[in-house]
């Protein structure tokens, strides 16, 4: 196979070129001018060196390209101007898909989302439950899920979109703070703690990934990629807490969720006019307010993938490395 992977040098990316590399593949990464490619250079990727913000057609990344997996995307910083997801997230996405079909590949695999199906009020939800996307960034991958979906409808692409539910393991920072607060007792659930959020192993991620980009029933179909299950906010706070050895914080703090809501809104208010990372803003406690759980079952059903690490091994995996790092 010879593979393009968009985002090579991000998380996701990087992990995936990896697996793909082990698998024997030719693997070209796509990265900006800027983008840290020691790793991509260790394990023998071609780099190629694009912004997939800037209005420029994409023939020479794709050339000679058998699948595409497309990853790369303007991830949620509060201070991002908003125009920046659509420019990145579907321009950046129609230019791809665009090139792939004068190429020819024979696959284009397209990272979405569980966020494009934003609040599930009734759980877990299928691939075809409704989409209700809650913030600029869901709101821009939805848009290009949509784009994608219609050259697969249209016969102009086979096209395959995987949503990963959230993604973690060693290497990635987004729950470092949840891991802090926690182990130094200053974590306060906001809400009822009842919430549940669904996780997705790095290494289940990409393995879900590059079986899209190969199965023969894959094309034109969309495909959640997590773990067997969600858990409660209650209880994975309980779990890090076992994991990282101290009293257990779940029990006994629960803040109301409407001040701090209020506070969230007017710190956006005052930040993002000044181009400022709000210290607190609404999506940071949607996460606290906000069901995420997911019916995995198709992707087993029709891709007889199944993901491997358990929850509480995943976690600990993630605590292990931050301690190695020295970031707890």
């Amino acid at each position: 196979m010879r593979a393009l992977v968009t985002g090579a040098s991000g998380f996701t990316g990087g992990a995936l070129c990896r697996l793909l590399v082990e698998r024997g593949a030719a693997v070209r990464g796509l990265v900006r001018a800027s983008s840290d490619t020691r790793a991509l250079e260790s394990v023998g990727v071609e780099r190629v060196v694009h912004d997939l913000g800037e209005d420029a057609a994409l023939d020479d990344a794709v050339a000679g390209i058998d699948v595409v997996f497309h990853v790369a995307a303007a991830w949620r910083v509060e201070s991002l101007p908003i125009e920046t997801y659509w420019d990145i997230n579907v321009g950046g996405t129609r230019r791809l898909l665009e090139a792939a079909e004068r190429a020819g590949v024979t696959r284009f695999v397209h990272t979405s989302t569980v966020g494009v199906q934003g609040h599930i009020d009734e759980g877990p939800a299928r691939e075809n439950y409704r989409y209700n996307p809650g913030d600029h960034y869901q709101e821009s991958k939805r848009d290009a899920e949509l784009l994608a979906l219609e050259f697969a409808r249209d016969g102009r692409l086979p096209v395959t979109v995987v949503r990963p539910a959230g993604i973690y393991g060693p290497g990635d920072l987004r729950f470092l703070k949840l891991f802090r607060f926690i182990g130094d007792g200053r974590f306060r659930m906001i809400g009822s703690g009842e919430i549940h959020y669904h996780f997705t192993y790095i290494d289940d991620l990409v393995r879900g990934i590059a079986v899209a980009g190969e199965h023969p029933d894959a094309p034109g179909e969309v495909f959640t990629i997590a773990g067997p299950g969600s858990v409660s906010l209650d209880d994975l706070v309980s779990l890090i807490a076992r994991i990282l050895g101290v009293r257990d914080p779940a029990a006994r703090w629960h803040i109301p969720v409407a001040p701090v809501m209020a506070a969230a809104v007017l710190c956006e208010a005052i930040c993002r006019p000044l181009g400022v990372q709000p210290p607190l803003y609404r999506r940071r406690v949607d996460f606290f307010t906000h069901h995420r759980s997911f019916d995995v079952s198709k992707a087993e059903r029709v891709l007889g993938f199944r993901a491997e690490v358990p929850l509480e091994e995943g976690l600990a995996r993630l605590a292990d490395w931050y301690r190695a790092e020295g970031l707890l």
